[in-house]
């Protein structure tokens, strides 16, 4: 970031961010650099010194983003700027933060680092989602979720004007590669590197049909069909829902290449910080119960009792998923 930028500031609508949100501040402030957020937001947490602007002008006026919140939060600033994508930072202020890049306490070093130009980008793919009426887009993974009463998932793929086969199931999950550790990973699917390019599909408690991931390539677009016996499912993209499909429905999804930009400060720290949280999703624990694996020494050095990043607690988001698929 150089003198005269603007950065943008995503916030999860519920976290206190307002500390984080200073230290940012008092780096603009020395830096020559503008920060501003949704006026709803500076209105809600009284941030003096943030331009407020609505939520077009956000997206559409910044030269970054800085996401403060969980992976839910990262991954709605990246839809929220995939009409023209620009680096994204992601601090960690939830549950998890898989996606994230750094965590909270952290925030001072990540600040220095850009101001240094000790950072990269990575380039991000996504899924392109048409429905009836509708498109939208997800970096993680658009699903099709069976609502209690209404009926199984039920849905014919067809991958490239080709009828491949048929799902009956729970859940059906697509899922970029940054999305495989997300409900994916929970169903049984493959992780793959968010450096590879490709689509998962795969379905979550199958009752018959293709009980197994399919990967298609990155240029293969899928097509599902609800038959006129099919319940209505519901729509997650990213793990919010965004509406219902029913019989006779059709879902159109195409992966998007360089869709998104996240700012990385040391790729093997991420990576490292990656392989311990989906090590510890596999423990049968609860987060006090995996507190008791840490020494004694180290929760008392930890502000609050909360273990230095990377040893734990952690926690899967709801649903049972796996990292990444967490709304925070």
């Amino acid at each position: 970031m150089h003198d005269g930028s603007r950065i943008g500031l995503v916030l999860h609508p519920h976290r206190d961010c307002v500390g984080a949100v200073a230290q940012v501040l008092a780096w603009t402030a020395t830096h020559g650099v503008e920060l501003v957020a949704a006026a709803a937001d500076v209105e809600r947490l009284h941030l003096h010194g943030v331009t407020p602007v609505d939520v077009a002008e956000l997206a559409s006026s910044c030269d970054g983003i800085i996401a403060l919140g969980g992976d839910g939060t990262l991954l709605g600033a990246m839809r929220m700027v995939v009409a023209n994508p620009v680096p994204v930072l992601g601090v960690n202020f939830g549950r998890l933060g898989f996606l994230t890049e750094v965590e909270g306490q952290e925030l001072d070093g990540a600040l220095t680092a850009l101001a240094e130009g000790r950072s990269t980008l990575e380039s991000r793919s996504c899924l392109v989602v048409r429905g009836p009426g509708w498109e939208t887009v997800a970096f993680n993974d658009v699903v099709l979720a069976r609502v209690p009463g209404e009926g199984m998932v039920d849905a014919t793929l067809s991958v490239a004007g080709r009828r491949y086969g048929h799902y009956r199931s729970d859940a059906l999950i697509i899922a970029t590669p940054m999305g495989s550790t997300a409900y994916n990973f929970a169903a049984g699917g493959p992780v793959m590197s968010p450096g590879a390019a490709g689509v998962l599909v795969t379905p979550s408690a199958p009752l018959n049909g293709i009980d197994r991931t399919v990967v298609l390539g990155p240029h293969e677009p899928l097509h599902l069909a609800l038959p006129e016996t099919a319940g209505r499912p519901a729509v997650e993209v990213d793990g919010l829902v965004v509406g219902r499909l029913g019989p006779g429905d059709e879902l159109h999804v195409e992966a998007r290449a360089d869709a998104g930009l996240l700012v990385r400060l040391d790729d093997w720290l991420a990576a490292d910080r990656s392989r311990v949280k989906l090590s510890l999703l596999d423990l049968p624990l609860l987060p006090e119960e995996l507190m008791e694996l840490v020494p004694e020494e180290l929760r008392r050095r930890t502000p609050g009792g909360v273990p230095a990043p990377g040893t734990g607690p952690v926690r899967a988001p709801q649903g049972a998923r796996g990292p990444g698929g967490e709304v925070g």
